[in-house]
């Protein structure tokens, strides 16, 4: 399965609508996106708006490949996991959030070796191909995250992004603060 994840304070349309267009030549790979406030339909992926915290870890345990936007929880979680990570900025010009920090985020997450990017749906569809193919080597990434962020600095920052986000029954109640 793949799973994407947009965060949750804006749209994120340009991620989503790329991901359904693969997704339409791949009917046989299961896909789930979690597209916060998008408005949109999508015919060729599973979605869910929000997600609990719980879910979220789930779901990204589950997924074979993770898409998603350059949020710090994403991010964090899949480094964690072992998953790979293919990353997409939000960009202001297109108004998908107020400013570029996003790129910035980027280039320096993209050091990661679980993480690639892709900066247009073409490059989108060509690195979910390449992680589908087994591109990744999961140990090694879950070895080198380990070294370089210690366990007690994932600790710190998971606390920082989940904290004061109780388990209710309100989705946007669990979801992360830095999914921006």
């Amino acid at each position: 399965m793949i799973f994407a994840t947009v965060g949750t304070q804006l749209p994120f349309d340009r991620l989503l609508l790329s991901l359904d267009s693969w997704a339409a030549g791949r009917p046989d790979i299961p896909v789930l996106a979690q597209t916060g406030t998008s408005r949109l339909r999508f015919q060729n992926i599973a979605t869910v708006g929000h997600v609990s915290q719980a879910e979220f870890r789930a779901r990204m345990t589950e997924a074979r490949v993770v898409v998603g936007h350059a949020g710090m929880g994403t991010i964090l979680t899949a480094a964690e996991l072992g998953k790979p990570l293919i990353l997409m900025p939000r960009l202001a010009r297109y108004g998908e959030h107020r400013n570029d920090h996003q790129l910035d985020t980027l280039r320096e997450m993209a050091r990661l070796s679980n993480v690639t990017v892709a900066r247009s749906e073409e490059e989108l569809h060509a690195q979910l191909d390449s992680a589908l193919a087994g591109d990744f080597e999961a140990d090694r990434r879950r070895d080198l995250v380990t070294a370089v962020a210690t366990r007690p600095l994932l600790d710190f920052v998971r606390e920082f992004v989940w904290k004061d986000r109780p388990v209710s029954g309100h989705a946007d109640a669990t979801t992360p603060r830095a999914a921006a």
